[in-house]
């Protein structure tokens, strides 16, 4: 498949491939003997889009250092690639570490598209999105409001908090909430209202532009386009 379709990224991946021994792979991954042949073989598979090359209908035969945004547990495979990546005559790929955002039901569970519960669509109307974070919504309180006055919540467990968190831009009232929530002061139903505030309009703003995507403006959008950097290589 690589080969038929993609033939620059199957070459990157033979060279990648001639650089990396299995000991690497089983220092950085865990590997052990028994593991199957694909299974060794797929961190250089990962790792060969941080080469430039791998886009020649992009950058040509430009050598341009690659930008990774990524979650922790990506960040093997590129720190392998920048191993590699100079023994090949490319630069070192760069990376930026993304925060996990929290499914509806808290850090322990996943967000699924089969589980319409556990996220917030961009597609949610107003009401559901309501619904969503006042059912669903983890929360960092107390089991009583006389306990919570007297205990206070825990903001980092709370997905109302961690949704703020986010989306938030007044880092102020941001700490505001969590000194308030933590003392007691704000009670769950209170936090998971200003989420709600707060996430609602954004929803709303994402699919008032969706709707002035038209097909012509998709395809402009997603034409290829040779790009030229001053100063690469």
């Amino acid at each position: 498949m690589y080969n038929n379709q993609c033939p620059a990224f199957y070459q990157n991946v033979i060279r990648m491939q001639k650089c990396v021994t299995f000991n690497q792979v089983k220092g950085i991954f865990g590997f052990v003997e028994s593991d199957l042949v694909g299974k060794i073989a797929f961190p250089v598979v990962q790792a060969a889009p941080a080469l430039s090359s791998t886009f020649p209908f992009i950058f040509g035969n430009q050598k341009v250092h690659c930008l990774v945004p990524c979650a922790i547990d990506q960040d093997p495979y590129f720190r392998m690639c920048r191993d590699v990546a100079p023994r090949l005559g490319f630069p070192k790929c760069a990376l930026i570490h993304s925060t996990f955002f929290p499914a509806l039901q808290g850090a322990k569970s996943k967000m699924s598209a089969s589980d319409e519960n556990s996220a917030i669509f961009l597609t949610d109307k107003p009401e559901t999105i309501k619904n969503k974070i006042n059912k669903y919504a983890f929360s960092g309180g107390r089991s009583t409001v006389e306990e919570h006055r007297k205990y206070g919540g825990v903001p980092d467990i709370d997905v109302a908090y961690q949704l703020l968190n986010f989306f938030l831009e007044d880092d102020d009232k941001l700490k505001t909430i969590h000194d308030a929530y933590k003392k007691g002061q704000l009670l769950t139903g209170e936090i998971k209202k200003i989420a709600i505030d707060t996430v609602t309009p954004i929803v709303e703003w994402h699919q008032a532009v969706r709707k002035e995507i038209t097909d012509d403006v998709l395809q402009a959008y997603m034409k290829i386009r040779p790009l030229k950097f001053e100063g690469s290589s």
